[in-house]
């Protein structure tokens, strides 16, 4: 087996004595020795020279730095605007000359104000907004004597300062109140109504203010921006919204339609109401920001009055009718109904609510007003009221005549209407009645009953002289010279009546007299004076030309006119207990030919 030391041994030419080798190792130190005294003085020298350059370029940058300090010293600093004017490095007066030479007219030019959809402007100027550029100049801060900064501040961005702004606050406030108007949307109401008996909803709408503070501010930091000022809306909300809508349909309205109303009378009778009926008195109303429920209880009254028939007894007067002389009462009967104020009583929670919608009537006496011992005790010897007028044909008086007779002796009680029509019945051929002369479109004709108009226009004046209430009476169409102007009356069968109400305690007998006149009497107990005053004529109207072929009376003409009458109605010590006015307008009696 080999060694591995023999390996490692020298060589047989190698030196084999200590002396050689020592020598050999004292040799090859010195060199390195040698390098390495070298390489330190190349070192040395290396370093010399890069502090040679860092001194160098820190007495330059010093220099620099001492030089950029003094140039810019008091100058605005580097990368500075103000309203988008780049003043950097500018001496501070010059600064402020090129802000009033680019910006001068800024003041004047209109600001777009926006909040939303909505907007408006102002001019600043106007407004109490003014630049004062000195004050925005002065404000900019010298430059920082930090080198890092002066450094950065040749490659930093342009830095925007603000324009220092002067405000009127009084004048500015003016301007953005109005502004706040014009940026406004009022907010619009939902509502809920009921229409024939379904219920119908408008949708609220949203509306939008702006908030004063935000306003402001938004103005005074940017009224310079290109973009003009944006303002963040505030919702308004309407005071009817839809919760208000909801809390009303599926409360009180609900309530009130969905549930009938029943009232229960007496005698067997009872009145129900259900949605149909209930959607007539009943309605939905905005009040005060919210909806309510109003219900019409004269309206719901009248309805229950038609379903509650034969409940009631009314009390009946006394009446007075007369065979020849003889006198003949029919009594009077007192009667009961229903006490409509207390029936009602609560009738609004009532219709709101879901219980208690069935409840009795309350019921009151209701005596006559004129009872059989006031009839007895009636006495007609005084000339209430007395009319007469004449000029008629003989054909007409024979139909005035018969209507006058058919009158004659007739009572009208204590709150009775006498009804021309009514108490006549037909009058007709059959009745006695003959052809006389009428007007008919426009124009005189003729006709069985002609000239009963002169009978009303009689009555008339006797009801109206007696202080009668007039319930019902026409004028002709045109004026008739015989009778007093605004103050007469025609009549025709079925169609046009006079009726007039006895508004007073003591009954009245009509009597007529026939001759060459006919003059209609009142009897009873007089209580008043009546003076009748005619108030002119005005308006008169020219009249036409016509040509009737049948049934033809030629007229001359004569013009229309407008007139009014007021009568005055005085107690019998002279007091004035009323006063009307009556217009009236008659028509032109046309120029008739026959052909």
């Amino acid at each position: 087996m080999t060694s591995t030391r023999s390996s490692t041994r020298p060589p047989k030419s190698w030196p084999s004595t200590r002396a050689t080798s020592k020598n050999q190792l004292a040799a090859v130190n010195l060199v390195h020795v040698k390098k390495a005294i070298g390489h330190s003085q190349q070192r040395r020298k290396g370093l010399h020279v890069a502090l040679g350059v860092l001194v160098g370029l820190l007495l330059i940058a010093g220099i620099a730095y001492a030089w950029d300090v003094m140039a810019n010293q008091h100058k605005v600093p580097r990368a500075t605007s103000v309203g988008g004017v780049d003043i950097s490095r500018m001496e501070r007066t010059a600064a402020v000359e090129k802000l009033e030479q680019e910006l001068g007219d800024v003041a004047a030019q209109p600001v777009d104000i926006r909040s939303g959809e909505k907007s408006s402007q102002l001019i600043p100027q106007d407004s109490g907004l003014s630049l004062n550029y000195q004050k925005a100049v002065d404000g900019i801060p010298d430059a920082s004597l930090n080198p890092f900064s002066r450094l950065y501040s040749f490659i930093k961005p342009t830095q925007e300062i603000p324009v220092a702004v002067d405000i009127d606050e009084g004048q500015l406030s003016g301007q953005l109140e109005r502004v706040g108007n014009e940026l406004k949307i009022e907010p619009k109401d939902g509502n809920l109504e009921l229409i024939d008996g379904s219920l119908k909803e408008t949708a609220p709408e949203l509306g939008q203010a702006v908030d004063e503070g935000e306003l402001h501010e938004g103005v005074v930091k940017h009224w310079l921006d290109p973009e003009g000022v944006e303002v963040e809306p505030m919702v308004v909300e309407p005071q009817i919204n839809d919760e208000a809508i909801e809390a009303m349909r599926t409360g009180d309205a609900a309530r009130a339609l969905d549930n009938p109303l029943t009232l229960k009378g007496e005698n067997n009778t009872a009145g129900t109401l259900r949605k149909p009926e209930i959607s007539q008195f009943v309605s939905i109303a905005a009040e005060d920001g919210e909806l309510r429920l109003k219900v019409d209880k004269n309206r719901a009254r009248e309805l229950f009055q038609e379903r509650m028939q034969g409940s009631e007894v009314p009390g009946t007067n006394a009446k007075i009718s007369f065979s020849g002389n003889d006198k003949q009462i029919t009594p009077s009967v007192d009667g009961s109904i229903i006490d409509w104020d207390k029936t009602f009583e609560g009738f609004e929670d009532r219709v709101s609510s879901e219980d208690d919608r069935e409840w009795d009537a309350d019921y009151k006496p209701d005596p006559a007003d004129f009872t059989t011992e006031m009839a007895e005790k009636a006495t007609f010897d005084d000339t209430v009221s007395e009319f007469s007028t004449g000029g008629f044909s003989g054909a007409s008086g024979t139909n005035i005549r018969l209507v006058a007779q058919q009158v004659n002796g007739a009572v009208v009680n204590p709150g009775e209407t006498f009804s021309l029509n009514g108490y006549t019945g037909p009058r007709g051929t059959a009745q006695g009645y003959v052809e006389s002369g009428i007007i008919i479109d426009g124009h005189a004709g003729t006709a069985v009953g002609g000239g009963i108009s002169q009978f009303a226009t009689t009555l008339y004046n006797a009801a109206y002289f007696a202080g009668m209430e007039d319930v019902a009476h026409t004028p002709h169409s045109y004026y008739i010279s015989r009778y007093p102007a605004g103050r007469e009356a025609t009549v025709y069968e079925g169609a046009i009546d006079l009726q007039f109400k006895n508004t007073s305690n003591h009954p009245v007998r009509i009597e007529t007299d026939f001759g060459s006149d006919i003059t209609v009497r009142f009897k009873g107990v007089k209580t008043v004076d009546v003076e009748s005053i005619n108030n002119g004529r005005w308006a008169k109207t020219e009249p036409q030309r016509k040509s009737v072929s049948e049934d033809c009376s030629p007229s001359s003409g004569a013009p229309g006119f407008t007139t009014s009458d007021t009568r005055v109605i005085k107690d019998l010590s002279g007091k004035e207990i009323s006063r009307e006015t009556t217009t009236t307008v008659y028509d032109p009696q046309p120029i008739v030919t026959c052909g």
